[in-house]
Parts: C-alpha cells; sequence; structure tokens
C-alpha cells in the first residue's frame, strides 16, 4: 500500500468533433406565432376535448401544449375559438388558505364543508348539486 507513485504522469488528449449519425434526423424548431397558440390553445378549452391529441394534430409534443395553457390562463386571458364570442374567456385566480372550512363553487351554488365532512358524504352532495 505504501508502493511510490511516479511523479511523471501522461496522459493523452481526444479531439472530436460532433457529427450527427445518418439515422438521427436533424431537429427542426418551429416558431409559433401567437395567433396560431391563441387558435391551439382555444381548441383545447372546448368541452370534452383531448389536449394531447390536439398536440399531435398540430405537430407539438403534449407537454408544450399544457405548457401554453398554463401561461395563458395565469396571464388571465385566452383568445377564443373563431366560431365562440368575440370577447375573451377569462379565469378566476384562487389563492390556497389554510381553514377548517372549505367552499366549493359549482355554478351558482356553493357548498361549505368543514374539516369533519367524511369524503365519501362530500362527493354525493356535489354529485346532487351538479344534477340540479
Amino acid at each position: 500500500m505504501s508502493e511510490r507513485m511516479s511523479d511523471s504522469r501522461s496522459f493523452e488528449v481526444l479531439t472530436a468533433s460532433p457529427v450527427r449519425l445518418s439515422s438521427s434526423p436533424a431537429r427542426s424548431y418551429r416558431s409559433w406565432s401567437n395567433e396560431e397558440k391563441a387558435r391551439i390553445v382555444g381548441a383545447t378549452l372546448v368541452a370534452g376535448a383531448n389536449v394531447s391529441a390536439i398536440a399531435r394534430s398540430n405537430g407539438l409534443d403534449p407537454s408544450q401544449l399544457f405548457a401554453w395553457r398554463r401561461k395563458a390562463k395565469a396571464s388571465g386571458v385566452v383568445a377564443p375559438l373563431a366560431a365562440a364570442p368575440s370577447k375573451p374567456v377569462k379565469f378566476a385566480r384562487f389563492d390556497a388558505m389554510r381553514s377548517d372550512m372549505v367552499e366549493i363553487v359549482i355554478g351558482d351554488a356553493v357548498v361549505r364543508a368543514g374539516a369533519d365532512v367524511e369524503p365519501d358524504r362530500l362527493a354525493d352532495v356535489i354529485r346532487a348539486v351538479r344534477k340540479t
């Protein structure tokens, strides 16, 4: 273990140049105009829309479209589809607070529940309110 190491050390410098393999396709980056983004994000806001399918049909990765949706919602205004009314869609922003009481807004109804309410019972109440 007390073998002495030599003071002279040698090393070899390797140089490489990046070469794309013939089997790997070149990546092209596309820039999207705000109008195109608004049209695509607006299509995802239609009831029953499949965001992943819409992303793929427009040549996008689904995660990119979800990011656009998050940014659009965070900004507070989303451009609607051409068939929709000309007013922008607005999203409410909610701040989370620690409380023993929770309020759930469903349309015109407000369901208030305390911390002692069983989850199954609360789910039954929410289903009943949504049916009315």
